[in-house]
């Protein structure tokens, strides 16, 4: 009898479902929960994070969300909202146009007050989402339809979250992760003052947080942040894809739909980690030199440490919700001398390095340019001149940073935004620091400690990286100095870390006063200032005498677990249909006679892969990928594709669909 008992207490106590010790908890907030499909085209299109134009969509390795938090006073009181996207930034377009939408259904509950929309910072999700060329010129312009799936996405889940708001708690816990992370800028991060890297004693950011959302007795989500680049899918991959932080995603959801909750939303969110990368080999590869392998071990690895950590929260965040934000023209920021070091200073405006050129040893850039440069080419001063010649008050503001591209110059929008957004959300004894770029492990601390100093040592405070806008990287001054792919990414010049440490000491200091913020700037709205030159899809065809969805290759009789299958289809373009909440394939079991969904395209163990044939006729393939996972039940099983096809001349979509032979699992 005793044994009985206990099977069941061990299995709620690995998987987090503690009801007996949820109870001595009390619900003093409404808590909600979202998730919408924010994945894009998903052939022919260019990826964001790697900035190469030879990286275009050619399949789904697996999907991106966006995944919501609501947390409310009740009756009404002040609410939060936090999303993660699995996306390579969250341009500050997205942002807009998802506070219209959120104010056409919902007045001014939530507006670019207290909605803070994170990105991942996956390098293999489709790109063109933003307004400004320096993000969408090697996408080749503004991909509307990657737009609008990202927009509606994000704004469908915090519908979704606020639909099931209830009254709830949320616990918060931390622990240090240093097995994921290495510094890829060493000799930057070793500039900064001695006594400051021997208090933190490493050159990443180890510390993992990790908050667990309750409703009642049930658990309804997770948000755990650490810092480091979803970068183990290397630049040669071109099926989107949610990289390291995904993988975690999808174990915990999966974890929790077996122990029987479906709707449960886990997000992997992203922190300070400019300058570190998951390639522990520091040449775009590590632990193995097989990235696929490499993401499941970098994911796993946060995956593991989030578990634990959600398994042993125990302090219950408690008080009041509130928020601060503030818009600030980051190139005209006059520094005060506490945070300029016994000076005023003065930001920049906006430029990039030689070093920004150089990119990085997770993929590197111009073959003559090297990180650590800080004198001028002739050849490459030739061409900075003839595109943005810099005024001599540009260098000098920016120096040592030979400029390569001043973007602020540009016609008659500059090139990046520079009417940035800055959010603290603040629940209880929990601040979220919301920046709009890329901070590197110091520049996070150095933050993390000056709001501190304002909210008082009690405060569990966390940095949310590439928040509502995206306008490159911030090192500290000393980092800067180094000139690595870091500093020459940090737009605004050396001060720039400065300047963030004094909005967020002000807007701080305006949340503990409980005083407002004066916002007298509005970013630019240039939805109708955008180009796109990317061809569309203009027809498809099947070979003569066969059919969209009929079979090229078949799959095998049979298979044993760790085996993969493989069908090749006739099938049409991608971009005719996301099929958004949908799967371009299945694996499908029989059971009792019925066809049963095992898995779709979002599932880590298929692929989905897109392959022209004939550009002049339409003709193209889809091959299925399902490597077979330990556990998988003997049987029946067959591989289902899903497609659209557009016709000649009139330019319908039409849907179709094949199967695979049936196979047996031994």
């Amino acid at each position: 009898m005793k044994t009985r008992r206990v099977i069941p207490f061990f299995l709620a106590a690995l998987f987090g479902l503690l009801p007996l010790v949820a109870n001595a908890y009390s619900d003093n907030y409404l808590v909600g929960v979202g998730k919408y499909d924010v994945t894009g085209a998903a052939a022919e299109v260019g990826m964001m994070g790697y900035a190469d134009p030879a990286q275009k969509s050619s399949g789904i390795h697996n999907r991106q969300y966006a995944r919501a938090y609501i947390i409310a006073q009740p009756n009404d009181g002040p609410a939060v909202v936090f999303v993660n996207v699995d996306a390579g930034a969250l341009f500050q377009s997205v942002n807009q146009a998802v506070v219209e939408r959120l104010r056409q259904r919902f007045g001014e509950r939530y507006t670019e007050e207290n909605v803070v929309l994170s990105a991942t910072h996956t390098h293999g999700a489709a790109g063109g989402q933003s307004h400004y060329a320096l993000y969408n010129v090697t996408i080749f312009g503004f991909i509307k339809e990657n737009f609008e799936a990202q927009v509606n996405g994000i704004v469908a889940a915090i519908a979704e979250a606020h639909a099931n708001l209830r009254p709830g708690h949320v616990l918060i816990n931390r622990g240090e992760l240093s097995n994921a992370s290495i510094n890829r800028s060493q000799p930057a991060y070793d500039n900064n003052p001695a006594e400051e890297r021997a208090r933190y004693g490493s050159s990443i950011d180890p510390e993992m947080l990790v908050l667990r959302l309750r409703q009642g007795n049930r658990d309804a989500g997770m948000i755990s942040w650490f810092a480091v680049h979803p970068v183990s899918m290397s630049k040669s991959n071109t099926l989107l894809t949610s990289d390291n932080k995904g993988r975690a995603e999808w174990r915990f959801e999966e974890l929790a739909k077996g122990q029987g909750n479906p709707d449960f939303v886990a997000s992997f969110a992203q922190s300070n980690h400019a300058d570190t990368t998951p390639n522990l080999n520091l040449d775009g590869t590590g632990p193995t030199n097989d990235m696929w392998r490499n993401t499941e071990i970098i994911g796993d690895r946060q995956f593991d440490k989030a578990l634990a950590l959600y398994q042993g929260a125990s302090v219950q965040l408690t008080g009041a919700v509130d928020f601060r934000h503030q818009y600030n023209d980051y190139s005209k920021i006059r520094v005060r001398p506490e945070f300029g070091g016994g000076q005023a200073r003065n930001t920049c405006n906006a430029a990039l390095g030689y070093a920004f050129a150089a990119g990085t040893e997770d993929g590197r850039g111009l073959e003559d340019v090297d990180e650590g440069t800080v004198e001028t080419n002739p050849l490459l001063n030739l061409i900075t001149q003839v595109i943005t010649p810099p005024t001599q008050a540009d260098i000098a503001c920016h120096a040592p940073k030979p400029i390569i591209l001043q973007q602020s110059a540009f016609k008659p929008y500059p090139w990046s935004p520079e009417v940035l957004p800055a959010s603290i959300l603040r629940i209880g004894q929990f601040s979220l620091l919301a920046v709009p770029g890329e901070f590197t492990v110091m520049s996070g601390r150095r933050l993390r400690e000056t709001v501190r100093g304002v909210l008082g040592n009690d405060q569990w405070l966390v940095v949310a990286g590439l928040s509502n806008a995206y306008a490159g990287y911030v090192t500290t001054g000393e980092e800067y100095d180094k000139q690595h792919y870091e500093g020459g990414s940090t737009h605004f010049g050396r001060w720039t870390l400065a300047a963030y440490q004094q909005v967020f000491h002000d807007m701080a200091v305006a949340l503990r006063d409980q005083q407002a913020v004066i916002n007298v700037l509005t970013p630019r709205d240039l939805r109708n200032d955008q180009h796109n030159f990317v061809t569309g899809v203009v027809y498809d065809n099947p070979p003569v005498g066969k059919r969209f969805g009929q079979l090229v290759t078949d799959a095998n009789a049979q298979y044993s677990i760790g085996d993969t299958v493989q069908a090749v289809f006739w099938t049409g373009h991608p971009r005719n249909n996301l099929r958004t909440e949908g799967t371009f394939l299945e694996v499908q079991r029989k059971v009792n006679g019925t066809w049963q969904v095992v898995a779709g395209d979002n599932d880590w163990s298929t692929q989905y892969r897109w392959l022209r044939k004939d550009g002049f006729w339409g003709t193209s393939q889809a091959t299925l990928r399902w490597t077979i996972p330990a556990g998988t039940p003997p049987g029946e099983y067959r591989l289902v594709h899903y497609g659209d096809s557009k016709a000649p001349v009139t330019g319908k979509i039409s849907a179709f669909s094949g199967a695979s032979r049936s196979f047996t699992v031994l």
